[in-house]
């Protein structure tokens, strides 16, 4: 039997400072092995506990961890253990995908780089063994990352995509949608990757915009190739051999499938030719008209007069198929001319445009070339221009599905947060068009349809012809459906699967169902935790994904497959740019946790395909913000960054240094527990219930801050509103129970004499931290695990904090009153601190202060809090009064009914200070010239970027309130001299 990971020892004492290394250490390995991630579908069966589950957005096999990964981990994450800490039976299952495309690829590239093979050199099969050993080898790279990032996952329902169980389960969706009618094959327009010799989905495409002319990258061609032009030519009309249409076009080499030319039925100029043949240049027996097509043609535009070409162009194919033109593909599967493209034949596509256009130029047929601002689809994978091509495939028909995905959003059945998605999905789905499944690939589901050759009935099967494919699950399935439908024995039939695989968001759309066994319906799992309850991913894959798998449950099984989604932004870098390798702006969250040494990052946008210029600024800046490297913060620090930053509707401009200084945070909270051990000896057993002890306010007020954090923490929780979340639990921790509370407390836990004070205040402390870490765990769940095992009482709490319930909201403890009392007091302690600064007064002197209140009210909480004024301002005596009694002082309004006084007259050398002070000021004025300057530069508005106007705005704000600050300081010192 496996021995089981024991618990972290943490009998030592604590580090001095916060390690993260030695922090995340341990941790994972006693959460899994504890069986805490795995959900009991019996204790959901008995209505023991209610389920709560989270499907993963499946990571490619290929991938490993990036921004986006750990965006969605911690706040999915976050969500499982705050259901879990609720009471849900909790289940988030992970998996990754297949990949089809970018797993052959990798492959491919393996395979050459190693042995100078290609996949077709090896055969189909065996390069699919080739797959499944990479897969085998690396493909758990991004699973380890995940546990890096403490996924509360449970591992014993990882899939793969590609396994028996989704496999089995593809082939039931597909043959179940046949027979519905919704698959259907046809020959129609695909996004063709001629590198990869596959069709493409939409998502796989980027689209780039040309403004001006210029040579694009493409495989194969060294020279690049040329876009951003429009070329006029003409074509001769055959019964006017002295008449000619002029079309235009960005892709001349097309020129060889065409069909027609197209006019407006009103334009006057081509009246008489519409019906009339023209002349094909190059192929002489192509039977070409002159057709009216008011949809497709602007007569105002251009000449008028469009090229059909409907075996290669979206409006051109809408166009052949309303008037039964001919659809001529022109291109083999590698990108060279086909035999429909006469004497081209062979070329390579881009050097048939070359000569297509000499060959017509010779002939008197060019009629000029534009420049053309124009938008280009590349292939995301190859970097290849894509070419509509029309191809048999099998389609999925979404018209139905569409409607009732967005029926369900529409009755409430169905909610999408933010709710400004909304309107995104229905357009989409309102307007969808039938979906292409066929991957011309050898790695993935391949199709279960297999094309039948009868004796006497099919002897020669046409792919483009449904009734000649069989569809089944299996080969022996087939044959016997094949016999049923033709009515012969097996010896008459012969079957050949298709080649191609299916879409990878085919089996992506049906998860929610397979990863928990459908199409067995009747197990344990699938009853479960079926319908999971959120669906959280990027806004980027909201159709693509989410919207096919609210469509393919619908009709596989007729319900919902989640009831909620929730859609976070993209991560971009510090300045809002998209992240890509050619910009050298990757942030690798592996770098963050672990760190990172300069010189990797500077490798990294020397690497970049950035102009020179730009390289030696990054790397400029690399070096003044990041001299030592990235340090090494945490996923606790990374995790919180992310969700800090998720404030609904905006993308997230991902700052290092901000995790950097989330790191410090995890440092304070350390820090704080460290400081609390002090007073908390490992016998002490808290109270049930603090309220009754006799609290100072302090106290008071430390747990209404708690009471309130509680509440709004768990609201923000409920609502996605996780940028609040964490920035009340920062202010919480920090602001006020480290900078405040834990000073505020010291006198009290110190005493040796007022013991009931000190239990209060041990109480109240022990309170906060328990309840605070709980609080955090969700988002930060290593730390909080090792600073809550440390407190003292293990006994009277659960194992791990993981199992500990969410705190709820406690309205005894919570008044509101407290926060504005707390407020004023320490608008005193600041304004009195803010004087010690100002003079330079060392720590060792603690002047007297004094607090002079007109109001009676005022005077009565001042002097009830006199001590912990004292206490927090770190001065002498504070003396409460209506009238001041002190000599020497310099003052501050805190205001109108309430003065701060500090006395000052023996402690600093009154002239020396005036003189610092004066100089001060002048490197003040200084300083805030040379902003002014910068602000008053012309197109200051315009040229400078928002932030870093902003930037001067608030050092300019800043530099004025210090200098009148100090001017106000002189001028009391000076009435004492």
């Amino acid at each position: 039997m496996e021995q089981k990971t024991s618990k972290k020892d943490l009998s030592h004492p604590m580090e001095k400072e916060y390690d993260p290394k030695k922090v995340e250490s341990g941790w994972y390995e006693w959460w899994v092995d504890q069986g805490f991630f795995h959900a009991d579908e019996k204790k959901v069966l008995s209505k023991e506990k209610k389920p709560y589950t989270i499907l993963i957005p499946p990571p490619n096999v290929t991938g490993s961890l990036h921004a986006g990964h750990a965006l969605f981990v911690a706040i999915q994450d976050t969500l499982i253990r705050y259901r879990k800490m609720k009471g849900f039976e909790v289940l988030w299952i992970p998996g990754t995908d297949h990949a089809g495309i970018a797993t052959q690829t990798v492959t491919e590239k393996l395979l050459m780089k190693a042995e100078g093979k290609t996949r077709h050199d090896l055969g189909r099969e065996k390069f699919v063994e080739r797959v499944w050993d990479w897969c085998n080898k690396y493909g758990g790279q991004i699973l380890n990352q995940f546990r890096a990032m403490g996924c509360a996952m449970d591992w014993d329902r990882c899939f793969f995509t590609l396994d028996s169980c989704r496999t089995n389960a593809v082939n039931e969706a597909f043959c179940r949608l046949a027979e519905k009618g919704i698959i259907y094959r046809m020959n129609r327009l695909v996004n063709w990757c001629s590198t990869l010799r596959t069709a493409l989905s939409d998502i796989e495409v980027e689209h780039v915009e040309v403004k001006e002319p210029m040579k694009m990258k493409v495989p194969g061609y060294i020279d690049g190739v040329e876009v951003g032009y429009l070329t006029h030519f003409s074509y001769k009309l055959k019964d006017f051999p002295d008449k000619e249409i002029v079309v235009a076009t960005t892709r001349l080499e097309t020129m060889l499938g065409d069909v027609a030319v197209a006019v407006h039925p009103e334009d006057k100029r081509y009246t008489e030719f519409i019906g009339k043949q023209l002349i094909h240049p190059f192929i002489k027996d192509r039977k070409m008209t002159v057709i009216a097509d008011p949809i497709l043609v602007d007569m105002k535009f251009g000449t008028g007069a469009v090229k059909i070409t409907p075996a290669h162009d979206p409006n051109d194919f809408a166009c052949g198929e309303r008037h039964h033109l001919e659809m001529i593909n022109i291109l083999n599967d590698d990108g060279t001319i086909n035999s429909n493209g006469g004497e081209f034949e062979g070329m390579r596509r881009f050097d048939a445009r070359s000569k297509v256009y000499e060959a017509l130029e010779k002939m008197g047929q060019i009629r000029g070339k534009t420049k053309n601002v124009m938008t280009i689809s590349v292939c995301q994978r190859s970097g290849d221009l894509i070419e509509p091509v029309i191809k048999p495939q099998w389609w999925i028909k979404t018209s139905v599905m569409a409607q009732r995905a967005v029926d369900a959003v529409k009755k409430g059945e169905l909610k999408i947060f933010p709710d400004n998605h909304v309107k995104t999905w229905y357009q989409w789905l309102e307007n969808a068009r039938d979906w292409c499944i066929s991957r011309q690939l050898w790695w993935g589901h391949r199709i279960p349809a297999y094309l039948c050759t009868v004796k006497g009935i099919i002897d020669n099967p046409d792919t483009n012809n449904q009734d000649h494919w069989i569809i089944a699950k299996s080969e022996e399935e087939a044959m016997e459906k094949a016999k049923e439908k033709y009515k012969v024995a097996a010896d008459q039939i012969s079957l050949a699967q298709d080649s191609d695989v299916l879409d990878t968001w085919f089996s992506s759309g049906i998860l929610p169902l397979s990863s928990l066994g459908w199409p067995d319906t009747g197990s344990n799992d699938f009853k479960a935790f079926f319908p999971t309850q959120l669906l959280e991913t990027g806004t980027d894959i909201l159709f693509f994904w989410v919207a096919r798998m609210v469509m393919m449950s619908l009709t596989l099984n007729d319900s919902l497959p989640f009831t909620e989604v929730f859609l976070h932004n993209l991560v971009k870098d510090a300045q809002g740019k998209k992240m890509s390798k050619s910009k050298g702006n990757v942030i690798d969250p592996l770098e963050i946790i672990n760190g990172c040494a300069l010189e990797t990052l500077i490798q990294k946008v020397k690497g970049s395909s950035l102009p020179q210029p730009e390289v030696d600024r990054s790397v400029n800046l690399l070096r003044k913000e990041f001299p030592k490297g990235i340090p090494q913060c945490s996923s606790d620090a990374l995790r919180f960054t992310l969700l800090s930053y998720m404030n609904q509707g905006t993308n997230i401009n991902l700052d290092i240094k901000r995790v950097i200084g989330y790191r410090h945070f995890c440092n304070k909270l350390w820090n704080a527990l460290k400081f609390a051990l002090i007073y908390l000896p490992a016998d002490f057993k808290p109270e049930a219930d603090v309220s009754a002890l006799p609290l100072g306010f302090a106290e008071k007020w430390i747990l209404s801050a708690l009471a309130e954090t509680v509440r709004d923490t768990g609201k923000h929780y409920e609502e996605f509103n996780f940028g609040l979340a964490m920035n009340g639990l920062y202010d919480f921790w920090l602001h006020k129970l480290c900078d405040v509370y834990l000073e505020a407390a010291k006198p009290a836990l110190q005493s040796k004499t007022d013991l009931k004070a000190a239990n209060a205040a041990q109480n109240a402390l022990y309170k906060c931290l328990y309840i605070g870490l709980c609080l955090l765990h969700p988002a930060m769940p290593f730390i909080t695990e090792e600073l809550y095992q440390r407190l003292p009482s293990p006994e009277s709490r659960a194992d791990s904090i993981f199992l500990t319930p969410f705190p709820e909201f406690e309205a005894k403890y919570y008044n509101a009153d407290y926060a504005g009392q707390m407020e004023q007091l320490m608008g005193a302690v600041q304004s009195v601190r803010s004087m010690i600064a100002t003079l330079n007064i060392p720590s060792k002197n603690r002047p007297k202060m004094a607090i002079v209140c007109k109001d009676e009210t005022k005077l009565q909480f001042f002097s009830e809090n006199a001590a912990l004024i004292s206490t927090l301002a770190k001065v002498g005596d504070a003396e409460v009064c209506k009238e001041l009694a002190l000599e020497g002082c310099i003052m501050h309004v805190l205001n109108p009914g309430v003065t701060i006084y500090l006395q000052v007259k023996g402690i600093i050398d009154i002239k020396n200070e005036i003189e610092r002070l004066k100089k001060k000021i002048g490197q003040l004025e200084g300083f805030a010239k040379k902003i002014e300057q910068k602000m008053g530069v012309k197109d200051y508005e315009q040229k400078v970027p928002e932030d870093v106007r902003k930037e001067n705005k608030e050092k300019h704000e800043t530099t004025l309130h210090e200098i009148e600050a100090l001017k106000k300081c002189i001028e009391d010192l000076e009435k004492m001299s």
